[in-house]
């Protein structure tokens, strides 16, 4: 079964071109030690929210820019040798020193369980990251079932819902913390794929007409505690050649 690592970090903006440089470096490691596709999100409508928000997440500053990424694998025991292998010293020295502080980066290992459409050519990436009851798991798969004919028919190209099943604990920050979690909640990490940013904007003005009068009361996880951000498509190893 496909595994995710998910990953948001704080980016100097400056340093937007030694980040693209080092995931460039970075790519062919995880490749040799299994992974199927990386993607590269670069933030570009991430903003401040009530209760939580992504800025926030990674304790970004205001020179900073967050990145929203993902490793894909074909299973988690690739996933798990993997990272034994980079953490060990046995792969992954040529990366050399990461562009960013890494003590503020999240992350964790996910399993897909709602997936529909396609990433491929996609330019632009909305991302989520929310907190949900683990009891309420299928509930949840339902909502994304049920809003997928809408997000198809105003432009996406792609929805997909990673159920966490791995995300650690950190020092400084974690998905925990940032979604404000609970006892027997899950941490999701998710993404919705479009053309282009004019796309994903004009669809969200559109499903804020048609929502209107929708009762958040229904939904199965505390929709303030969610966040997400836009993010510029600025690598995918599907299309790197």
């Amino acid at each position: 079964m496909t595994f995710i690592n998910g990953m948001i970090a704080a980016v100097p903006t400056k340093d937007r071109e030694a980040y693209m440089a080092h995931v460039q470096k970075a790519w062919p490691i995880f490749r040799d030690l299994g992974a199927t596709r990386m993607v590269e999100g670069w933030g570009v409508d991430v903003q401040k929210g009530k209760v939580t928000d992504l800025l926030s997440a990674v304790q970004a500053k205001p020179d900073e820019t967050v990145a929203y990424s993902w490793i894909e694998w074909p299973d988690r025991a690739t996933a798990d040798a993997a990272w034994a292998k980079m953490m060990s010293g046995e792969a992954g020295q040529e990366m050399g020193e990461m562009p960013f502080d890494g003590s503020r980066m999240i992350f964790g290992g996910f399993e897909p369980i709602y997936e529909q459409g396609s990433l491929d050519g996609a330019g632009y990436v909305q991302g989520f990251l929310a907190a949900v009851p683990e009891a309420n798991r299928e509930a949840y798969v339902k909502m994304a079932d049920d809003a997928w004919p809408m997000f198809e028919r105003l432009g996406c190209v792609a929805n997909v819902e990673n159920w966490g099943v791995d995300v650690p604990r950190g020092e400084k920050t974690d998905m925990y913390r940032a979604t404000k979690a609970e006892d027997g909640e899950a941490v999701i990490f998710s993404w919705n794929a479009w053309p282009d940013r004019a796309t994903c904007d004009a669809a969200a003005e559109q499903m804020m007409e048609e929502m209107k009068d929708f009762d958040a009361s229904d939904m199965p996880f505390d929709g303030m505690r969610m966040m997400w951000g836009g993010f510029e498509k600025i690598f995918d190893s599907a299309e790197a050649g």
